[in-house]
């Protein structure tokens, strides 16, 4: 909206309207996730037919696991300043920020965005806490900058009444609908802007998993029709042609599985048949169906079968292609979340419960590091193969066992009783001998 239009009862009215009607959307999408799905839905059969629903969870596999591609390893927050490094970590150890970034990474694969709120408690800590989509929604202003203009919390109190708040860049404004909808007393946030934050999965704002979601059904669907004609098979009739038998006979043949025609002569007894009704087999159509949709999950959704059985056989080269969407689709997500994180620091920052400078926020750096299996005598092998070819400090930053390799390299020259700095001096000075020659 405009920045010179007011925010009335009326407009807020509007916005909350249609946000409940986007959550039609976002609650299917966690239905999915939390393996309520469709199949569960659909009309019963008839009691004599076999009528299984099996739930195959692809929705939260896909979440899951590129979630855990994503942030398993917590995303590292640094800053050249020390003492803004200092507050950065207090301010995430007393939030346990590593456990808020992993649930708002989970929002924005399920729904395609989530939200972070910024408030300050009683004993005037900086906190940071997560919400979900589902009650909060962001205002922009119509500028190609898209600057946030107001955040909006709701949700129903035990009288269900509808109760939240408008975050301004400078204040909290209470609403309620109880005898229509109106606002309350505002209270100042000291926050240099919005304190909501929205954190969002693409420029879309599509879920992960929310391209393959006919894909999931489709195979539910024909999975559980599979199981429905092994159900068919093992329920099958027995037909006796040529045969009279009465009611205890049959429970007799029944009870025993056993088939005893007597008192026939050779004619009659040619004429006897013995067989089960089958219906016709279509296994392997089934079966390429369920490898072709689950071909087509993983491929669209981008995300790694690692449970494939040729997975974890694959060569290194193999392997690297088999997880090259995934790591673009973290890459491209990285650079959201930045953006996400940017806003938080640049937020708190700007509070005078902060210890940090106002544009320390400016030099704040984040590592995303992927978390995957680690071959750790494949990496030492090759860093060893660097030597002389690059610097000590990118031979070990290829080890993922140091995690600073600068660091590493200071702990080396203690043990060997030198500098950092003459380590590094006799190192090229080697080289240089070595091309001299």
């Amino acid at each position: 909206m405009s920045p010179e239009t007011e925010l009335t009862e009326e407009k807020l009215g509007e916005w909350l309207r249609r946000h409940k009607e986007d959550c039609k959307r976002m609650r299917y999408l966690k239905d999915l996730y939390e393996g309520r799905h469709p199949i569960q839905l659909m009309p019963k059969k008839d009691a004599w037919k076999p009528d299984n629903r099996i739930i195959c969870n692809h929705a939260k596999y896909i979440v899951d696991r590129f979630n855990g591609f994503f942030l398993g390893i917590p995303v590292k927050t640094m800053h050249p300043d020390a003492e803004v490094a200092a507050e950065l970590e207090e301010i995430q150890r007393y939030n346990d920020q590593d456990d808020n970034n992993a649930e708002l990474s989970k929002y924005c694969s399920i729904y395609g965005s989530g939200f972070e709120l910024l408030y300050t408690d009683e004993d005037a800590h900086i906190c940071i806490t997560y919400l979900s989509p589902l009650e909060c929604f962001m205002i922009y202003d119509d500028s190609v900058a898209r600057k946030p203009l107001y955040g909006v919390r709701y949700y129903k109190n035990s009288d269900k009444e509808t109760v939240g708040s408008v975050f301004t860049a400078s204040e909290i404004v209470p609403f309620s609908d109880k005898d229509g909808l109106h606002f309350g007393d505002p209270v100042p946030h000291y926050f240099g802007g919005v304190p909501l934050i929205e954190y969002i999965e693409n420029e879309e704002r599509q879920g992960a998993f929310e391209q393959v979601e006919s894909a999931i059904t489709g195979y539910e669907k024909a999975i559980s029709e599979k199981a429905n004609d092994v159900d068919y098979f093992a329920d099958a009739y027995l037909l006796l042609v040529g045969v009279a038998l009465d009611q205890d006979d049959l429970h007799f043949m029944h009870s025993n599985r056993v088939i005893h025609v007597s008192g026939l002569d050779a004619d009659q007894l040619n004429a006897v048949k013995v067989e089960f009704l089958q219906r016709p087999s279509a296994d392997a159509t089934q079966e390429n169906l369920l490898n072709r949709l689950e071909d087509q999950i993983f491929t669209q959704s981008m995300v790694a079968n690692i449970s494939d059985e040729d997975f974890g056989g694959s060569s290194g080269t193999a392997l690297a292609y088999k997880l090259q969407p995934m790591r673009d689709l973290a890459a491209s997500k990285a650079r959201k979340f930045s953006s996400g994180m940017n806003r938080r620091w640049k937020l708190i920052a700007s509070s005078p419960a902060s210890r940090m400078p106002a544009d320390a926020w400016k030099d704040i750096r984040y590592r995303f590091t992927e978390n995957l299996p680690k071959n750790l005598l494949e990496e030492v092998q090759t860093a060893a193969q660097m030597a002389g070819i690059t610097s000590r400090e990118t031979q070990l930053s290829v080890i993922s066992a140091v995690d600073d390799p600068q660091s590493e390299l200071e702990k080396i020259a203690a043990e060997n009783g030198t500098e950092p700095d003459d380590a590094l001096r006799a190192e090229r000075s080697t080289e240089v001998t070595a091309d001299a020659g």
